[in-house]
């Protein structure tokens, strides 16, 4: 057997989400049903033979990745047959042959041999998300619909940021996510900020004010968060929190108050999907991979005061 890293992409607007469901169309079930021709396995009545995908971070319905990793174990024979008439490496023929199967929501952006020890979920050091909101101080752009969130209230970014900035550190999210079987809301934020992309123009060289066309992203309001990892929910509530805080609806101590009692509750739900992005997962060296996998499975506790 042969351990694959798989780097990939999708726009989650018409998927149900990362994870495979009885109904309705995901992201991994749509991969693993190509794998599957492609390798040439399927699933019996117990889906021993099926692929079967393990990924950094399962996102929810409608939620994008413009950086998702995943692993796969796949049988060195079939994995050997995928070159056909190709001259390519076996991995090379897979990537191409999965990358055409895929629908235009869905991009492969490499396949490659994972080191010892990797585990796309385990080994990984950190993930970064960042949600998009278009408010009233951004011009309104339609293209935008499926990945941000719009509007037409002014926030107020420095309060938002008072907010965030409580989020720093080892907490449990308890208020704010959604806790796994067996596992724990406690999670390590290394960054959480909030900032407006400035109105930049498309052109340089001093053209004159006619050409200042801004760029798509000009005036957008990003949440960018960073953390070793994320439960349930965690990112769209944390954001639904803070835009209660920048429109006046709440104060920063209600959200110091969520932040020291973690007790999940209406005030704290999460915000739409749309939104949100996966930006990028982060690992560490090889020689760390297993050491990583290893300590990232024991169950997470707090410091006692």
């Amino acid at each position: 057997m042969t351990r694959l890293r798989i780097d990939l992409a999708y726009n989650g607007a018409a998927f149900h989400g990362w994870a495979v469901q009885p109904q309705g169309r995901t992201v991994q079930g749509t991969i693993e049903e190509s794998l599957g021709r492609i390798l040439g396995s399927h699933g019996g009545d117990d889906g021993a033979d099926a692929p079967r995908l393990t990924v950094a971070g399962r996102t929810d319905a409608g939620v994008h990745a413009s950086h998702q990793v995943c692993h796969i174990d796949v049988d060195d024979a079939a994995l050997a047959r995928c070159v056909g008439h190709m001259r390519l490496t076996p991995v090379q023929a897979l990537a191409t042959r999965l990358s055409r199967m895929m629908p235009d929501d869905i991009a492969i952006h490499e396949i490659t041999v994972a080191p010892d020890g990797f585990d796309a979920r385990f080994s990984a050091l950190e993930r970064t998300y960042v949600y998009r909101i278009a408010d009233a101080h951004a011009r309104w752009d339609p293209r935008l619909k499926d990945f941000v969130w719009r509007t037409d209230r002014a926030l107020d970014v420095a309060r938002m940021n008072e907010a965030a900035a409580l989020t720093l550190g080892l907490h449990d999210f308890g208020s704010f996510a959604i806790a796994n079987p067996g596992g724990t809301t406690i999670r390590d934020v290394k960054t959480a900020y909030w900032a407006r992309v400035p109105a930049r123009p498309l052109l340089d060289g001093g053209m004159g004010e006619r050409y200042r066309t801004p760029a798509v992203e000009s005036g957008l309001l990003c949440f960018t968060i960073v953390a070793d990892a994320f439960a349930r929910n965690m990112v769209r509530s944390l954001v639904g929190a803070c835009v209660q805080v920048g429109m006046g609806k709440r104060d920063v101590d209600w959200f110091a108050g969520k932040m020291s009692v973690p007790l999940r509750e209406g005030s704290t739900g999460p915000i739409a999907p749309q939104g949100l992005t996966l930006e990028h997962i982060a690992y560490p060296a090889d020689d760390e991979l297993a050491s990583r996998a290893e300590a990232i499975r024991a169950r997470r506790t707090l410091p006692e005061d």
